[in-house]
């Protein structure tokens, strides 16, 4: 079955003055995926965030919304949740809240009963009649939070959407992302919280230097990254172990969990395989797990930054590593 695609950037150029903030961009997010957008700061990924809320618009290039050119009339089915925030601190929550969500369109009667039942489920209620000032900095968040998406948006775009939540409300944020998935929105996740990355997201674009330098389903991106390195988990002796790796295999990193115990890291030399490994040492030691270990977003992050901020000619091979 052939991939839905809810936006389609290609070639985008954008230019400021004497500063391209992007250069010939082309993104294809699924729909219904959590697609990370990543890059370091001033990479272009607000720029590109702007040009879909149709802020300002493409010099080059064009975007597609399902494969129409984007249009005024896509704002409505757009949810955005900047990273720098704000609301009116003395108009009351609820009447915040309410204005907001009829300004994407809907009537007050269904602002009204999609604001309650997202107020109740972040049990906020007794809120609704008090000062927008009187909020924490988390409050607030949830607040913004819950007015980006009571619309039910098809496109939601968060740009670092749990800076300000202790651990607790991050969790519930982030529970409320993947439900949003699950129902069907797409999510684009803009944020530099490598975890956070590996936690939830299905794709990812890193932009740097306003040009894409990795893009794709982020677990072929990590395997694009790999070492090859794997990590196994055994209860016997460490010197029968070392023993059985011969010259077939080295040792890259080893942890004692008891005297008897050890989840070690090794790399084959050659062509050998892990299978060859495992027999060799089956006999001598019981094998309670075996993975390959994958790469990490955040040693990708910064290993493909840092490539692409070498001279060009020493780049072109970055997408195929």
């Amino acid at each position: 079955m052939a991939v839905k695609y809810i936006i389609k950037a290609h070639k985008v150029v954008k230019r400021y003055h004497n500063h391209t903030a992007l250069n010939k961009v082309s993104i294809k997010i699924p729909k219904g995926s959590i697609y990370g957008l990543l890059g370091p700061n001033g990479a272009g990924k607000t720029t590109f965030i702007r040009l879909i809320n149709q802020i300002s618009k493409p010099d080059k290039g064009e975007i597609l919304f399902y494969n129409k050119p984007l249009t005024e009339e896509h704002i409505q089915k757009i949810g955005y949740l900047p990273e720098e925030r704000g609301l009116y601190k003395k108009m009351k929550v609820g009447e915040q809240a309410m204005y907001l969500a009829q300004l994407k369109g809907m009537s007050k009667v269904e602002a009204k009963r999609n604001l309650t039942e997202w107020f109740d489920k972040f049990d906020i209620l007794d809120w609704w009649d008090k000062k927008v000032e009187d909020l924490s900095k988390g409050m607030a968040q949830k607040i913004q939070f819950i007015v980006t998406v009571v619309h039910e948006p098809e496109l939601l775009i968060l740009d670092e959407p749990f800076s300000g939540f202790d651990p607790i409300n991050t969790e519930l944020i982030k529970q409320e992302i993947l439900e949003l998935k699950k129902k069907g929105t797409t999510i684009i996740f803009s944020t530099h919280n490598m975890q956070s990355v590996e936690e939830i997201c299905d794709h990812i674009t890193l932009i740097n230097q306003s040009e894409t330098i990795i893009e794709g389903p982020i677990e072929e991106v990590k395997k694009q990254f790999s070492k090859n390195t794997y990590v196994i988990h055994f209860v016997g002796n460490m010197i029968t172990f070392t023993n059985a790796l011969w010259t077939g295999f080295e040792l890259l990193k080893k942890e004692e969990i008891s005297k008897t115990e050890y989840k070690v890291t090794v790399s084959p030399n050659g062509e050998n395989s892990i299978n060859e490994l495992i027999q060799n040492i089956i006999h001598g030691c019981k094998i309670k797990s075996v993975y390959e270990s994958s790469a990490k977003m955040h040693d990708i992050f910064i290993k493909a930054v840092a490539q692409s901020n070498e001279p060009k000619n020493l780049t072109k091979g970055i997408k195929n590593e």
